[in-house]
C-alpha cells in the first residue's frame, strides 16, 4: 500500500510501536542489565558544599572517627553515597547547638509545601526545573515527593521507569484522584533509585480524568476534580517536607487540581517575546478558571508565586531584553537566579540523566561548572522560599 492510500491510523501505530521498540532498546543499553537507574557517587567537595561545611572539617570528622568510614579509591579520594550523605547529616545535627542546623525539613506546625512548575506551552522547561530541583533538594536532606500529572510522564521517564510498559493502564496517580474506586494514594507511590525522593507516576492513562470530568460535574460527583488531588495528597504528607509537580502543557481538570493543592507556584518562562505572549494568554486564562474554583469553595492562598527564567543565553542581547522586561514588570517575583541553556543539561538528557546524576568527567568541565553553578542557584533560592514560608 502506497503513503497515499495507507490508513492514517494504522501509519500512526506502527510509528508508535517503532519509537516505543528504540526507546526500549536505548533505554537498555544505557541501563543494561537491568535497565534501572543507580545514582552515581558524591565526591568529598560536593558533599562538603550540601552539608554546608568546608571540606577541611569534613576531613576532621574522619579523622577524629565521629562520622563512618565510606568508599576511597586507589588514589586517596574519598566518595560518598547518598546515604552516606543522609547519615552524616543525621550525626551532625544531632550534635548541633541549634537543632535544624542541618535537617532543614518540616519541625511540627510546619505545613507541608506543595509546589507546582507549570506554564500554557511545552519546552519551556517544566520538568527539567522540577526533577533539579527535586534532586538538589534531597540531597540536601529534604523527603521529597514528585507526583507526575503530565500524561507524556516525562518526569516519571528521567527517574528511569518505562510509563509505556510498566504504568499502561494502572499504576499511576489518576488511580488514586479518579472517580470510581479511587486507591490510597500511598499503593502507587514508587520508591525512586535517588535517596529521599518518592515517585507517584503518570501514564497516558492521566488523559482519562480530563475526559471523565465534565460527566462527573454534571453528576455532581463529590469531591470535586479541584478537591481530589489535595485529599489524595493528605494522606501522605506526613511522609515529606515538600511536594512537587510536574503540570502538563496545558490548562486541563488535572493542572487546576494541582493548583488547589498547591503553596506555592513556578510559572517557567523561555526570555522571548513569543513566549511571554503565550504566558500572558495562560495567565488570563487561569486567573478566570481560578475564580470558577474559587467561587466554588477551593484554597486559593499561596505562600508565594514565582517565574522562573529558563533556557536563558546570557550573551544574546534580545533575550536579555525581554528578562529585564519581566523584571520591570514584576519586580521581585521574577527569580534572581536563572537557568541557563546548557549543552551539559541537554547532553545529559540524551541519556535519561539530570546534570546532578552525571559525572564531571563526562563532560566539558567549564560546561559542567557553568550549569551545576546555574541550576544550584536557582534551588538554593527555591529553599530560601521554602524556608521563609516556614518562617525561618
Amino acid at each position: 500500500m502506497s503513503d497515499k492510500t495507507i490508513r492514517i491510523n494504522e501509519r500512526i501505530r506502527e510509528n508508535a510501536e517503532n519509537i516505543a521498540a528504540a526507546l526500549e532498546n536505548h533505554m537498555m543499553t544505557a541501563f543494561a542489565p537491568d535497565a534501572r537507574k543507580e545514582l552515581r557517587m558524591f565526591s568529598a567537595g560536593e558533599v562538603a558544599d550540601l552539608l554546608g561545611i568546608s571540606a577541611s572539617f569534613l576531613r576532621k570528622l574522619h579523622f577524629e572517627n565521629k562520622i563512618e568510614d565510606v568508599h576511597t579509591s586507589a588514589g586517596g579520594r574519598r566518595y560518598y553515597r547518598a546515604t552516606d550523605l543522609a547519615a552524616i547529616r543525621q550525626r551532625l545535627d544531632s550534635a548541633a547547638k541549634v537543632p535544624g542546623t542541618y535537617l532543614r525539613g518540616r519541625r511540627p506546625g510546619d505545613k507541608v509545601q506543595v509546589l507546582s512548575f507549570l506554564n500554557f506551552k511545552g519546552g519551556s522547561g517544566k520538568t527539567t526545573s522540577t526533577i533539579h530541583a527535586a534532586q538538589r533538594l534531597a540531597l540536601k536532606g529534604y523527603r521529597i515527593l514528585c507526583v507526575d500529572i503530565d500524561p507524556q510522564a516525562s518526569l516519571t521517564t528521567l527517574f528511569g521507569y518505562r510509563p509505556e510498559v510498566d504504568f499502561l493502564e494502572t499504576g499511576t496517580i489518576y488511580d488514586a484522584i479518579c472517580y470510581e474506586d479511587p486507591l490510597p494514594l500511598r499503593q502507587v507511590i514508587q520508591k525512586t533509585f535517588f535517596e529521599g525522593i518518592d515517585l507517584a507516576p503518570a501514564g497516558l492513562i492521566l488523559q482519562e480524568f480530563e475526559h471523565e470530568t465534565p460527566r462527573a460535574l454534571m453528576n455532581n460527583v463529590q469531591p470535586p476534580f479541584y478537591s481530589r488531588m489535595a485529599m489524595a495528597l493528605s494522606e501522605v504528607e506526613a511522609d515529606y517536607d515538600l511536594i512537587l509537580f510536574d503540570c502538563p502543557p496545558q490548562l486541563g481538570y488535572l493542572t487546576m487540581a494541582a493548583l488547589c493543592a498547591s503553596t506555592g507556584l513556578f510559572i517557567t518562562v523561555v526570555p522571548n517575546m513569543l513566549d511571554v505572549a503565550s504566558m500572558s494568554q495562560f495567565l488570563q486564562m487561569s486567573a478566570d478558571l481560578l475564580d470558577v474554583v474559587s467561587n466554588a469553595g477551593a484554597e486559593m492562598d499561596y505562600d508565594f508565586l514565582r517565574f522562573l527564567i529558563n533556557r536563558l543565553e546570557p550573551n544574546d542581547g534580545p533575550q536579555q531584553q525581554v528578562v529585564a522586561f519581566l523584571r520591570n514588570l514584576f519586580n521581585k517575583e521574577v527569580m534572581t537566579n536563572a537557568m541557563l541553556k546548557s549543552t551539559a543539561i541537554s547532553d545529559a538528557g540524551l541519556t535519561h540523566q539530570t546534570i546532578y546524576e552525571v559525572e564531571r568527567s563526562q563532560f566539558n568541565r567549564n560546561t559542567y561548572d557553568r550549569a551545576v553553578d546555574s541550576l544550584n542557584g536557582v534551588n538554593d533560592e527555591i529553599e530560601s522560599l521554602i524556608q521563609s514560608a516556614w518562617g525561618r
